[in-house]
């Protein structure tokens, strides 16, 4: 168990939850010092029977004794949040955001002078413990206050520090990639019935062939290309494959879309 103290999450919905099951699974806190809070009775009863931490509904009394903060409410409620805890704050503990478009300004001008803050773009695989997260420090945030949050977010997938200026691409790429390769699932599968197969096997199939790719690329350290041309035999089946898709501008299609994703994240920041 690492010794970093006590972690206040605020907000027991889905992601919030990961995040402390993800915590608590990787024995970087116990339940004991893990304590939610939410305004909703239904969801805090359920994370306490699940998850066996403590729950309120006040989110002070949660941020009192916690060395981390973790902020896990919806962008609106954020600075809300921000001004109850900040009553309670000293300046010596480390509050993380995973609100999107939120930014470090923003969270710093509601807390304490001098408190560390630290920003995250996490994604929907995180629900499963494979979720791909970018974050950014703030100004107070030191290297310690880094390796402490970068602890919690491995605890539910992959983590990468990058400067703020750059998380709406990470917005463009994994927070919204999951859309796009469920699109892609969708598509092999339905490519599956076209020619014949069952639509169950078809996803199955679909879902493991994408599972089993990226895998490869991340045990195997390989490039993506490298892998592409194992599979590409001179004149076989998967060049027919990838003429086809080439000619249908697949790739372009993949860039543009994280493009038009980033672009967009920037215009609601």
């Amino acid at each position: 168990m690492l010794n970093i103290g006590r972690l206040a999450i605020i907000g027991s919905g889905a992601m919030g939850t990961a995040f402390a099951g993800g915590v608590i699974s990787a024995g970087i806190f116990s339940p004991e010092n893990v304590v939610m809070a939410d305004v909703d009775d239904a969801k805090r009863q359920a994370v306490a029977s699940n998850l066996h931490v403590a729950t309120t509904s006040d989110n002070s009394a949660a941020a009192r004794e916690a060395s981390v903060v973790l902020i896990a409410v919806k962008p609106p409620m954020v600075k809300s949040v921000l001004r109850d805890i900040s009553e309670v704050l000293t300046g010596r503990q480390l509050v993380i955001s995973i609100a999107a478009g939120v930014k470090l300004d923003t969270i710093e001008s509601e807390l304490p002078t001098g408190t560390a803050v630290i920003r995250a773009m996490p994604n929907t695989p995180c629900l499963i413990g494979a979720g791909a997260i970018g974050f950014s420090r703030g100004k107070s945030a030191t290297d310690e206050h880094v390796a402490t949050a970068k602890r919690i977010f491995d605890a539910v997938g992959i983590s990468f520090e990058v400067s703020e200026s750059l998380l709406n691409a990470v917005t463009g790429l994994s927070g919204s990639g999951p859309a796009y390769i469920y699109m892609l699932i969708e598509a092999l599968s339905d490519g599956g019935v076209l020619v014949g197969l069952p639509r169950e096997i078809a996803t199955q199939l679909a879902s493991q062939t994408v599972m089993g790719a990226a895998r490869m690329v991340i045990d195997l350290k390989e490039h993506p290309a490298r892998l592409k041309d194992q599979v590409a035999s001179p004149g076989g089946t998967t060049m027919a494959g990838i003429y086809a898709l080439e000619r249908a501008g697949f790739r372009s299609a993949i860039i543009e879309a994280v493009k038009a994703a980033t672009r967009r994240a920037e215009e609601l920041g």
